[in-house]
């Protein structure tokens, strides 16, 4: 029989306290609760041993979820990418044939799920799901975050010439104007094959809001 102490429960019910919690730390444990790192440690393996818990690897944990037909499931990969880099304090991004396919502009679903960083991490199994930690310079990330970094990746990936009108158009449609006003910004920066792609994609938004900027120039100007 597994006892559960009061540091088990209150570690619980912090780990209840979100509706969808990114995995977390014992270093994060230890920052809510006023108890020696020993104690925690051993609460934690506790836990895990009464399924109360889920250990992803050394130092990260997760509380299980259950699915009505699948029984357990793992763990989002990605948002253990974001806990894991959240701890290490190290830049990141997703490498193309994922972001290709989180996009839907690919149905190919790559088997790994690889992450370009500048730290030096190990690969991470979450059951069928493996993630691999490729380590590059800083100078070779683009240093922008959300889905601006998503759509770069994957044009990169997919390359001049399997980028045309219909995934031109599929962008188009969904991506955001807030999206589309980064990847404006960002477009200077990138290979000169893919400057005209990203004008493409951004050209709807710069006509809608050229009106807007000339009408508000104009008022400013008492005109």
């Amino acid at each position: 029989m597994n006892v559960l102490y009061p540091i088990d429960q209150k570690i619980l019910r912090s780990s209840w306290s979100k509706k969808n919690p990114l995995p977390f730390t014992s270093k994060d444990i230890e920052r809510h609760f006023p108890v020696q790192p020993a104690a925690i440690r051993q609460a934690l393996a506790r836990l895990v041993k009464a399924g109360k818990l889920r250990r992803i690897r050394r130092g990260f944990y997760e509380r299980p979820r259950a699915h009505p037909l699948l029984g357990q499931t793992a763990p989002n990969p990605l948002t253990v990418v974001e806990s894991v880099m959240r701890a290490r304090g190290a830049s990141w991004e997703v490498a193309g044939a994922h972001a290709a396919n989180l996009l839907g502009l690919s149905e190919q679903v790559p088997a790994q799920l690889v992450i370009k960083t500048t730290a030096s991490i190990p690969p991470i199994n979450l059951g069928k799901a493996l993630i691999r930690f490729e380590r590059v310079a800083p100078s070779r990330l683009l240093g922008t975050r959300g889905s601006s970094r998503l759509v770069i990746q994957a044009i990169r990936h997919l390359g001049l010439k399997n980028v045309g009108p219909r995934v031109i158009a599929q962008l188009r449609a969904q991506l955001k104007p807030k999206t589309k006003r980064e990847l404006g910004k960002l477009s200077s920066g990138l290979p000169r094959w893919m400057q005209p792609i990203i004008l493409e994609i951004t050209a709807e938004l710069v006509v809608h809001e050229r009106p807007h900027q000339t009408n508000t120039q104009a008022t400013r100007r008492g005109i």
